[in-house]
């Protein structure tokens, strides 16, 4: 990786720290400058607008959460362990709060309500995320694993439920209770969803 690549990558991964903390509308070129100590103007300059360096931050969470989360899932042999793997590296860092992982539950419930290209960002960055569980657990089921009958965005549906329930339940309680808490209904999951 080239130098200037480098730079921006690393001003990428600070901006995806920076949104997780002061939320992705509060995330500024101004903000970004304090974050990285480097110039606005310098900054401006890669990015232009408050709105292309949401988009670029978004994209830049998301390689995170892949690279987090669901790649090494894949590694692992299909079926339910590598259901589990998913699992396991998915409340891992939502435990441990791992901000291109957790920023786009927060900038889902901020952006919501609001119109534009970052909400959409955002809407088909949780749709993926659906449509990538939902493609593990049908692996699942074309090894057997798991009943023929089972419905994999169902599965996914569920599994996001119980890993949001888990994300709020560390801020509120702990995060060992949130742990504990989101095995025992993972276990129930993988029970009900069992050939």
């Amino acid at each position: 990786m080239a130098k200037g690549e480098e730079t921006r990558d690393a001003i990428l991964h600070q901006g995806v720290e920076t949104a997780y903390r002061v939320g992705l509308g509060g995330l500024t070129i101004g903000e970004l400058a304090r974050s990285t100590e480097l110039s606005k103007s310098g900054l401006f300059a890669h990015f232009r607008s408050k709105e292309s360096l949401q988009l670029q931050v978004l994209a830049r969470a998301r390689e995170e959460f892949v690279a987090t989360v669901l790649r090494p899932a894949v590694r692992v042999p299909r079926g339910e362990q590598r259901v589990r793997a998913l699992f396991d590296n998915w409340l891992y860092s939502g435990v441990h709060r791992t901000a291109g992982v957790c920023l786009y539950v927060k900038a889902l419930s901020e952006f919501e309500e609001q119109t534009g290209a970052v909400r959409d960002q955002v809407l088909q960055g949780h749709r993926d995320l659906y449509d990538s569980v939902s493609q593990i657990f049908r692996t699942g089921i074309s090894e057997g694993q798991f009943r023929s009958d089972a419905d994999p965005m169902q599965f996914a549906f569920e599994l996001n439920g119980l890993l949001l329930a888990a994300y709020n339940w560390v801020r509120v309680v702990g995060p060992e209770d949130a742990e504990r808490r989101a095995r025992h209904y993972f276990e129930t999951l993988l029970e009900t969803a069992r050939a």
